[in-house]
C-alpha cells in the first residue's frame, strides 16, 4: 500500500507543478492571452484667430461644419491693409529708383553740361587774368590808385576759385556715386523692401484658413465684431489622424514596444478598432484621474500614443477606449 501512494503523491505532486508553471513549458506558453490598457482618444483642437487686428466682414461656416485644409474659415475688412501695402510699395519703388541711380552713375548731358560750366568759368578767369595784370601795370606806374589794383586781384582770384570748383564738380560727375551712397541706398531700399513684405503678410492674413481638416466646434465671435490681434474666432477640432493616449503600468513596460499592433475597443461599437503604438513616454508619472484603470492611483505608468489606423465617425474625440495586446509581445 505505501509503495502505491509514493507514486501517486509524485503524480500529484506534478499535476500542481504544471499548473503552475502551465505544463512545465510543454504547452500554454501564454502567447494567447491579452492584457489591456486603458485610456481616450486625444482631443486635439486649436483656436483659430487673425494675425492681425480689424473688423470680421465674414464667417462662412457654421459650428459642427467639416472642413478641409485651405477652406476660408472667415475674413478681416481689408480695406486699411490694402492702403498699407500700396503705401510701403511705393516707398520701396522710390528707394529702388534712387538706388538705380547711384549705380548707373550721371548721364552724359549732366556730365557735358558741367563740362560747359567749366569752360565758361575758364574764360572768365582768362579775362580776369588779363585785366589782373593791366592793373599791375598800371599801378607800378601810379597810374591808379591802391584800391582799384585790390579790386581787380580780388576778381582774378575768385574766378580762379570758381574754376577750381568747377573742375571738382566734372570730376565727381565722371566719377559717379561713392561706394558708400551706394551702399546706404541698398540699405534704404532692403529696409523698404521688408516694410512692404510685412505690409503684404498683413493684407494676407485678413484671411484666416483652415490650417487642417477638421470639424468646427465653436463660433465665438460674428460679423461685424472688432477683434485684436490673436484673438479667438473660431475653435478647430483636427480629425486625421486619430490618435490614443494610454497608460501602462510599471511591471506591463516591458511588453509594449514602438510598432507594435494594438486591438481598440469602445463602448459603442462592437467591432474593435487596429492600431499601432507609435509612442512611448520616457519618464514615469502618476496615473491621471481621467484615466480608467484598475490600478491603485498612486502607481506609476507610462504614457502610450497609438494611431488609429480604421477610424470612423464614432469615433470622438475625448471618448474612452480598451486597448487590448498580446500577453507575449514584443
Amino acid at each position: 500500500m505505501k509503495k502505491l501512494l509514493i507514486p501517486l503523491a509524485l503524480l500529484a505532486l506534478l499535476v500542481i507543478a504544471a499548473m503552475g508553471t502551465r505544463g512545465l513549458g510543454i504547452w500554454g506558453d501564454g502567447s494567447a492571452e491579452e492584457f489591456e490598457l486603458y485610456g481616450n482618444v486625444d482631443i486635439r483642437t486649436v483656436d483659430l484667430g487673425f494675425r492681425v487686428g480689424g473688423r470680421i466682414t465674414a464667417i462662412p461656416v457654421e459650428e459642427g461644419a467639416s472642413v478641409p485644409k485651405g477652406e476660408t474659415l472667415a475674413r478681416l475688412e481689408a480695406t486699411p491693409l490694402r492702403t498699407s501695402l500700396d503705401s510701403t510699395q511705393a516707398k520701396a519703388d522710390a528707394a529702388q529708383a534712387e538706388l538705380e541711380k547711384l549705380r548707373n552713375g550721371n548721364r552724359p548731358q549732366d556730365i557735358a553740361q558741367a563740362e560747359a560750366a567749366l569752360a565758361e568759368r575758364r574764360a572768365a578767369l582768362a579775362e580776369a587774368r588779363v585785366d589782373y595784370e593791366r592793373q599791375t601795370r598800371l599801378l607800378n606806374s601810379r597810374t591808379i590808385s591802391q584800391s582799384t589794383f585790390d579790386v581787380s586781384e580780388a576778381q582774378f582770384r575768385a574766378a580762379e576759385a570758381q574754376v577750381t570748383a568747377a573742375e571738382e564738380a566734372v570730376s565727381l560727375m565722371r566719377e559717379g556715386a561713392r561706394p558708400e551712397d551706394i551702399a546706404a541706398a541698398a540699405a534704404t531700399y532692403a529696409a523698404a523692401i521688408a516694410q512692404r513684405d510685412r505690409a503684404r503678410t498683413d493684407y494676407d492674413d485678413a484671411v484666416l484658413v483652415a490650417p487642417a481638416a477638421g470639424t468646427i466646434l465653436t463660433r465665438a465671435q460674428e460679423p461685424g465684431a472688432i477683434v485684436p490681434a490673436g484673438g479667438t474666432v473660431l475653435t478647430l477640432a483636427i480629425d486625421r489622424p486619430v490618435r490614443v493616449r494610454a497608460y501602462v503600468a510599471e511591471p506591463d513596460l516591458g511588453r509594449v514596444a514602438p510598432g507594435m499592433s494594438v486591438e481598440i475597443n469602445t463602448d459603442s461599437r462592437a467591432e474593435a478598432y487596429h492600431g499601432t503604438i507609435g509612442f512611448i513616454s520616457a519618464t514615469a508619472e502618476f496615473t491621471p484621474k481621467t484615466v480608467q484603470t484598475e490600478t491603485m492611483r498612486t502607481d506609476l505608468v507610462y504614457r502610450l500614443r497609438i494611431t488609429v489606423e480604421d477610424p470612423d465617425d464614432m469615433l470622438r474625440q475625448g471618448q474612452p477606449v480598451t486597448v487590448r495586446l498580446a500577453a507575449n509581445a514584443p
